[in-house]
């Protein structure tokens, strides 16, 4: 790699090393050489791959925005055959420029590196020196072909004081189950200081086995169930060939962590509900791969030993904590065996659980905000009907006659649980909000220390979760109109846990956070119809916290 402009920074390409095998909310109802993968390759690039070489075929995007840098990717395709995954194709030198304005008069920064088969001929550039709290615009070049032209925006200096913000919020992109609509919209705002992606940019299944009310919307590739590094970097490839994904990765950075399906249904640190070592081989290096592939094809830096808990900061008004919640835990606990409180078993890691504690107390900024792929807040069943029981616990992926405890979730690591939000209180660690994927459905919720006496105790915390962008919820598997089941279940929920002020079972969509000093408000979209590429998205509910309160209470109005 070679730097044309000595006060800014580029990196080398980082090479960081069936349904019923669900995870919550989420299902519900060998190393490949150039010969092998060729065929279904061609697949994760559009059709004219083929006559454009070399070519931006997959799109640009930054992430992990700092005061003063941004992190650059993209990938290159450098000739026909040096399709993803394939191991083929040329080193090829990749340009980069970024500046203030879409017209690229005033440079600020420009450099090169090398794209290579051994990174999927994907690239990044780590850039520094940037001012705080600044748009720009960037793009790449190789063999005299521009890629798009991107904007992309640094975070405020760490002693700023800061007005406000405003994130996307999103989780559970299955390709199979649908189109990307949530992206594009989100794309459309053009108000986003950054976007956040709480887990499961990709799914692992083979194709139909996890689809729309079991219909494939669009196929993706390869076919089979995702095992090899060849196969994870074709899955990434294809999603990264969606127009409404590519389109906001143009708008805005993007801060994401992963959840199990880049991975495999239900991982944890030794293996994952969707794996057999038998047939499906070592875990080790299933898990390496994918690994290596995200890394590769994620414009996010690796943080502690290649994973991706990691904290950014937004002047004085927000810190945001990003759990791993997949490399450390222990296997998810049987229901009805009373794990769930074993002090041994851990969903975070005693290293990241205490980085998180330290982190928290330390924190100085009005809002401590935590990137949590899986729901903090306790979830009881309560008194719901059978014909709405057994799918529920199908769709969190328990046994349909046993204990309501989610053990995928902090449910099933309940001293980790407890150790936290004792934290929050002993030392009076206010305005921390969780924004929590996973689940398929939308949730606004207090998080309290003791939920059995709640509200009568205190709330340490709140938490949002997101719907899916498309990936089967509630209605979806009991296969009846949308809203239908939300109207008889929710109200049960509630009254079952009543830290939570609002639940939706039933819609896909998005969230868009905002945050001042004096509140953080989630607003939370949804859309027409996932399989409809051209859907409509709307304004349903608005929550938010505020300063002070750890409690949750309805807006009514977005922002």
């Amino acid at each position: 790699m070679t730097s044309r402009y000595r006060s800014f920074e580029a990196s080398q390409p980082l090479n960081s090393p069936s349904p019923s095998r669900r995870t919550v909310v989420k299902a519900a109802a060998a190393t490949a050489g150039a010969a092998f993968v060729a065929a279904p390759l061609a697949t994760a690039l559009p059709a004219h791959a083929a006559t454009d070489a070399p070519a931006f075929l997959h799109g640009v995007a930054s992430g992990d925005p700092l005061s003063d840098g941004i992190l650059l990717w993209t990938r290159v395709t450098p000739t026909p055959e040096a399709v993803p995954g394939s191991g083929l194709g040329p080193d090829t030198e990749v340009s980069w420029v970024v500046a203030r304005d879409k017209t690229f008069t005033t440079i600020v920064a420009k450099g090169s590196t090398t794209a290579t088969a051994s990174s999927d001929h994907t690239v990044k550039a780590d850039i520094r020196g940037l001012e705080p709290a600044t748009d720009y615009w960037f793009r790449f070049s190789a063999g005299g072909t521009d890629s798009p032209v991107a904007r992309t925006r640094t975070a405020p200096a760490a002693d700023a004081a800061v007005s406000g913000l405003r994130f996307g919020v999103v989780s559970c992109a299955n390709w199979e189950a649908g189109y990307f609509s949530a992206y594009r919209h989100l794309a459309a705002r053009g108000d986003l200081d950054a976007w956040l992606h709480l887990g499961d940019y990709i799914y692992e299944y083979k194709s139909g086995e996890y689809a729309a009310r079991g219909k494939v919307v669009r196929p993706h590739a390869p076919a089979n169930e995702i095992l090899t590094l060849a196969d994870y970097r074709i899955r990434h490839a294809k999603y990264k060939t969606d127009p409404d994904l590519q389109a906001l990765h143009l708008k805005a950075p993007v801060i994401a962590i992963w959840d199990d399906h880049e991975f495999a249904d239900n991982a944890w640190s030794g293996g994952a509900v969707n794996h057999t070592e038998g047939t499906e081989g070592s875990w080790t290096s299933r898990q390496s791969a994918a690994k290596q592939a995200y890394f590769e094809w994620m414009p996010v830096r690796p943080a502690i030993a290649g994973t991706t808990y990691r904290r950014l900061r937004f002047g004085k008004l927000v810190d945001l904590s990003l759990l791993d919640l997949r490399s450390f835990r222990s296997q998810q606990a049987a229901t009805a065996s009373g794990s769930v409180d074993d002090p041994d078993r851990t969903l975070t890691g005693r290293a990241q659980l205490d980085w998180l504690k330290a982190g928290l107390q330390a924190s100085d900024t009005r809002w401590r905000l935590v990137g949590n792929s899986v729901m903090i807040s306790p979830f009881s069943f309560g008194s719901l009907s059978a014909d709405l029981f057994k799918p529920l616990a199908k769709l969190l992926g328990l046994p349909q006659e046993g204990i309501a405890a989610n053990t995928d979730q902090w449910d099933g690591y309940t001293d980790d649980r407890r150790e936290l939000l004792d934290h929050l209180r002993s030392h009076a660690i206010g305005n921390t909000v969780f924004l929590t994927g996973d689940i398929h459905m939308a949730w606004a919720n207090d998080v309290p220390v003791d939920a059995g006496t709640y509200p009568l105790s205190a709330s340490a915390a709140t938490e949002f979760v997101i719907t899916s962008v498309t990936s089967d919820n509630l209605d979806d598997i009991v296969k009846v109109p949308e809203g239908a089941v939300s109207a008889v279940a929710a109200p049960v929920i509630k009254a079952a846990n009543r830290h939570v002020h609002w639940v939706d079972t039933d819609r896909h969509g998005y969230g868009v956070l905002d945050i001042t000093a004096d509140r953080a408000q989630m607003d939370y979209y949804v859309l027409s119809d996932r399989a409809d590429a051209h859907a409509t998205a709307e304004w349903v509910r608005s929550y938010r916290t505020r300063s002070g309160t750890q409690k949750i209470e309805r807006a009514y109005d977005p922002v």
